[in-house]
C-alpha cells in the first residue's frame, strides 16, 4: 500500500490544503492528513476545530484517515507506515524551505516527498490571510472547505 502524509499546524486547513489533498489524491492507496501540535505556536484556532474542519472537508472519502501528532513529522510516518510526505509549494521562498526538509527527511528517515505547486487560481490563499481575516471579521469563510 502507499500512504502519504499531509502534516502542518493547519491553523486553519484552508480550500488551498484541499486542493493540494484532492489532487494527490489518485497517487496514493491512503492519504493521512495530520495536524502537527506544536505547543510554542501560539494557534487561532482550537485543535478540534481544526480537526472538525478537515474531516467535514473530506467525510466522504474512505481513504482520507484525520489526525493529530506531536514530535518529529519523520517519527510520526514510520508509526502509521507513511513511505510519503505531500507538501504544497506557492512559491520559490516556500519551496527552498520544503526543499531542505524533504533531504533532511530522506536522509533521516527514508521518506520521499512530493511536491504540488500550488493552483493558479488558489496561490494568494494561505491560512495567515485566513486568520488575518477572522481576527478583523471578514470574510474569512470562504477559504475554508
Amino acid at each position: 500500500m502507499k500512504n502519504a502524509l499531509f502534516a502542518g499546524t493547519f491553523d486553519p486547513f484552508t480550500i488551498g490544503h484541499q486542493d493540494i489533498v484532492n489532487r494527490a489524491l489518485p497517487l496514493f492507496d491512503k492519504i493521512i492528513i495530520a495536524i502537527g501540535v506544536n505547543d510554542e505556536k501560539k494557534n487561532v484556532f482550537s485543535l478540534e476545530e481544526r480537526l472538525e474542519i478537515v474531516k467535514q472537508a473530506f467525510n466522504n472519502h474512505p481513504n482520507i484517515k484525520v489526525d493529530s501528532y506531536t514530535g518529529l513529522t519523520g517519527e510520526f510516518c514510520k508509526k502509521i507506515n507513511a513511505q510519503f510526505l505531500i507538501r504544497g509549494v506557492r512559491n520559490t521562498i516556500d519551496f527552498q524551505y520544503e526543499s531542505d526538509l524533504a533531504q533532511a527527511n530522506k536522509e533521516l528517515f527514508d521518506l520521499e516527498t512530493l511536491f504540488f505547486i500550488t493552483s493558479t487560481t488558489l496561490s494568494h490563499v494561505s491560512s495567515s490571510l485566513v486568520k488575518e481575516l477572522y481576527k478583523n471579521k471578514g470574510n474569512y469563510l470562504k477559504y475554508l472547505p
